[in-house]
């Protein structure tokens, strides 16, 4: 049954080919075929996850060859849950598509393109590997934020495809330096061969700080974030919701697994300045993230400055690397993806019927539309960290991971966070359920002074209505915002083996 971890990289690559091939001849028949194709990677994704929660890691060689000369996938706890998290979100953006758009085939092409890329980052167990499905998923990444109708969501691509290019190439640069020292990528031989050459070694701390800095770029952590906001903001809603849930989620779990496998717990304890350094950091862009959230106007942005905040939270506890702060950065992390792709979502669906983008504009919301607003509304409070969702049980394993670790300062800068969270997303529930709504559509878009079409790529509520699956998306986001706060055993219980193997 190992045989079954390539597929999630492989699936998605068939179909995209499939997409451009068909293409050609037929119109829209992108949609199609990437549904059989999300469908198929849920089915294979949570075989494994069910594989591995019954059998323990599955490792697959690529081409026969054994590593440590050849390549493998990986699959553990950690990984499964990610590439599941992949397959099951980027299936859900799906079904909200099919109605926003955009409906070429190129489109849907480059969609399962970024879920090859996505799956393979997840799975991969070689370090330049990751490199390359970095770099696959950069290159989906661009082209899918350009395709929002207005110059500036190709100029926000172009930021990207610079500062992306940048970090993965520092991350590349540092496997570089690994692999002078031992010789070896493959991320398990290179924990033994790195020990070996010895932590002290300059070579290894040079290559430590160079693989996590491109991640860290990658990951969007403060103040390496500056390509998220205008990406998020210019490209079209569903390219957001797929971006914003995926993208940096997947860097983190790379940045984590870099960490922890590749240089492991003990390497922390023999460089405690650097493991310092990248906790701090850390705090920095939670803290400077919500501040950031706090001061803007503009909904989409708002929610791109806010996952530069949970995203430090989610690197503070990798970097903390005990088990229960490990156990509660994953579960953030999951509960991020969910939280944030469903407000994106949200925030889509309200423009689409509503006209709002703004904060002002979500005046009255709960009395012109009334579904998404609740569905807003439980995934805000989810985001803050309100019991029982997702988002306090990942908050909470955080907190007393960091009190387990001494690592305090990570304590205050969380209250401090939850609380500026609670400031910007209090400021739109406010406007939502309290404040008298404006008198039409159109004078919130005035009083907005919001290009509806040239924010989202979005013509008209006319042009492209709400469907009842977009609403559905939306509810089930807020749905499992709230059920997985109740998951808690299923992730230890998942987890357990690989955080045995990493931590000690």
């Amino acid at each position: 049954m190992s045989d079954l971890a390539v597929l999630p990289v492989a699936l998605p690559i068939v179909g995209a080919a499939l997409a451009i091939a068909v293409g050609i001849r037929f119109d829209r028949v992108g949609w199609p075929i990437a549904a059989v194709v999300a469908i198929g990677q849920v089915a294979v994704t949570a075989t494994l996850a069910w594989l591995v929660a019954t059998g323990g890691r599955i490792r697959y060689e690529l081409a026969g060859f054994a590593p440590p000369a050849g390549i493998e996938l990986v699959v553990d706890g950690l990984s499964a849950i990610v590439a599941l998290l992949v397959a099951v979100v980027a299936a859900g953006v799906l079904v909200y598509a099919r109605r926003a758009g955009p409906r070429s085939s190129a489109f849907y092409a480059e969609y399962l393109l970024l879920l090859a890329g996505l799956s393979g980052m997840a799975l991969t167990g070689d370090a330049f590997n990751l490199y390359v499905f970095l770099e696959i998923t950069g290159l989906a990444t661009y082209a899918l934020i350009a395709s929002g109708e207005s110059g500036r969501a190709a100029v926000a691509a172009l930021k990207y495809l610079i500062i992306g290019t940048v970090g993965a190439s520092i991350y590349l640069l540092g496997v570089g330096y690994a692999f002078i020292a031992t010789g070896t990528l493959n991320m398990i031989d290179l924990a033994d061969q790195l020990a070996a050459v010895g932590y002290d070694a300059t070579l290894v701390q040079a290559a430590f700080v160079l693989m996590v800095g491109g991640l860290a770029v990658k990951t969007a952590i403060y103040p390496l974030h500056v390509w998220q906001p205008d990406a998020y903001r210019f490209a079209p809603d569903s390219v957001s919701a797929y971006v914003a849930a995926l993208v940096s989620t997947v860097s983190a779990y790379a940045l984590a697994r870099t960490i922890l496998t590749v240089f492991t717990v003990e390497f922390l304890a023999a460089n405690p300045i650097l493991q310092t350094a990248v906790v701090w950091i850390a705090a920095l862009s939670v803290i400077a993230g919500s501040a950031l959230a706090v001061m803007q106007t503009e909904v989409k942005r708002m929610l791109a400055y806010s996952s530069v905040s949970q995203f430090g939270l989610v690197i503070a506890a990798f970097a903390i690397a005990n088990e229960t702060a490990v156990l509660g950065g994953t579960i953030h992390l999951v509960g991020h993806a969910i939280m944030k792709g469903g407000l994106f979502l949200a925030a889509g669906v309200i423009a689409l019927s509503t006209g709002a983008r703004t904060v002002d504009g979500y005046r009255g919301l709960a009395r012109r539309a009334p579904v998404p607003a609740v569905a807003f509304a439980v995934l805000a409070i989810a985001m803050v960290g309100v019991p029982p969702t997702v988002g306090f049980l990942g908050k909470w394993n955080i907190v007393l991971g960091a009190v387990e670790g001494g690592a305090w300062v990570v304590v205050p800068v969380l209250v401090s966070s939850a609380l500026l969270t609670l400031a910007y997303f209090g400021r739109l529930l406010e406007r939502m359920f309290v404040a008298e709504p404006l008198e039409d559509t159109a004078e919130a878009a005035v009083a907005e002074g919001t290009d509806v079409a040239a924010d989202g790529g979005v013509e008209s509520a006319d042009d492209r209505p709400v469907s009842l699956g977009m609403i559905g998306v939306v509810v089930l986001a807020a749905i499992l915002a709230v059920a997985l706060g109740f998951a808690g055993p299923i992730f230890e219980s998942l987890l357990e083996p690989t955080l045995e193997r990493v931590i000690v």
